[in-house]
């Protein structure tokens, strides 16, 4: 039987060694795993360190992917949205997709998306710098206006094309992350809409109807773009060519240093308001928790607490329903894999399968 909704989870492509510069971050050479083995409890009942039932797998290789796609259909979620990054005039973080999952033999089994991760980068992920330069930059995630024809012509070869990459009215869906960089990229909300209306015609002229171009909202901030076009500017939603958002993670909106049962009240509101407010559909999100006490040596006490399977699951199903009421096709979760963030789907010691199978039961079982 077909699932009726797709359900999206988002996959954070550093769980593996294979780009020579990740070694910058986690010198051990398998990735941000180096950071999950050497995750502490901060104070007495901190649930750390947790450790992944399936191990401390390599997610560019084929095998490891065959075996979660398997993991992931069979628990209801039908499609991986990729972070996808370009820093420094080249691509990060590639191979994760590129080797992992399409070099899949079951890859055809789901579906995915690229989420463009346009965000600066700096020492956060690094545990040894984290907690003295974490927000010292290493590469912008602003772009130079000339790359983008690159970016959107290796969108449309590697993914875009592919039968399996995830489509909306036939359109692939590319999720864009940080709105005000997009636009600082191009100088303006009128240079930046020229430049997507570049991107739909390239893939246009690939055969494909467009590019359904979805924005990752985050907070107020989001629809008051700062220092373009001579201040503060609302009026991208009206200008530029986005026709659905959704969010990535619950501390981009809320109060996440709570019980889980109180941030929800919030975030049940915030789809009520964004679908009200908002000119384009908003597909709703669940996350499943927030604690990125790993990758810091000292405290940071923002935690959401009591993010039980069970109380995940409650949001899962006001999700569901919320989908069905504004028909929309897909709610997003955060995500497969944030080990390092406390927000993953993939089992481990503490909650076993719970969190999966609380997806089955909302996304299958109904």
């Amino acid at each position: 039987m077909k699932q009726k909704m797709d359900v999206a989870a988002y996959i954070w492509p550093a769980y593996t060694g294979q780009e020579p510069r990740t070694r910058m971050f986690w010198p051990d050479g398998e990735g941000e795993w180096q950071t999950v083995r050497k995750a502490d409890a901060k104070f007495p009942g901190h649930p750390w360190p947790r450790k992944p039932l399936l191990g401390y797998q390599d997610e560019a290789d084929p095998r490891v992917m065959e075996q979660q796609i398997e993991l992931a259909v069979s628990h209801g979620v039908n499609v991986f949205a990729y972070d996808w990054y370009w820093f420094d005039g080249r691509p990060f973080l590639e191979q994760c997709v590129d080797q992992g999952f399409l070099g899949a033999a079951n890859n055809e089994k789901m579906r995915f998306y690229l989420m463009w991760a346009n965000h600066d980068a700096n020492h956060l992920w690094d545990r040894r710098l984290s907690d003295e330069i974490g927000s010292t930059v290493i590469w912008r995630g602003r772009i130079h206006p000339a790359e983008f024809d690159e970016i959107v012509d290796r969108w449309i070869c590697q993914y875009f094309t592919r039968p399996n990459y995830y489509r909306i009215d036939g359109k692939p869906l590319l999720s864009v992350y940080d709105l005000q960089n997009l636009v600082d990229s191009f100088g303006g909300i009128v240079e930046t809409a020229a430049a997507m209306h570049r991107a739909q015609e390239k893939a246009r002229q690939a055969g494909l109807p467009g590019i359904h171009f979805q924005v990752i909202y985050k907070n107020s901030q989001t629809m008051n773009l700062s220092g373009v076009d001579g201040g503060a500017s609302s009026d991208w939603i009206t200008k530029l060519p986005f026709e659905s958002t959704t969010h990535y993670q619950y501390v981009h909106f809320t109060d996440v240093n709570r019980d889980y049962a109180a941030a929800y009240s919030d975030v049940q509101r915030e789809w009520a308001a964004l679908s009200d407010r908002m000119p384009i559909p908003y597909y709703p999100h669940v996350s499943l928790g927030w604690d990125n006490n790993p990758r810091f040596l000292q405290l940071k006490p923002a935690i959401l607490q009591n993010n039980t399977p069970e109380n995940v699951e409650i949001a899962l199903r006001g999700a569901k329903a919320f989908a069905e009421r504004l028909r929309s096709p897909m709610v997003t979760i955060n995500s497969w894999n944030e080990w390092t963030e406390g927000s993953y789907l993939l089992p481990d010691d503490r909650f076993g399968y719970g969190y999966l199978d609380a997806v089955k039961r909302v996304f299958m079982d109904a």
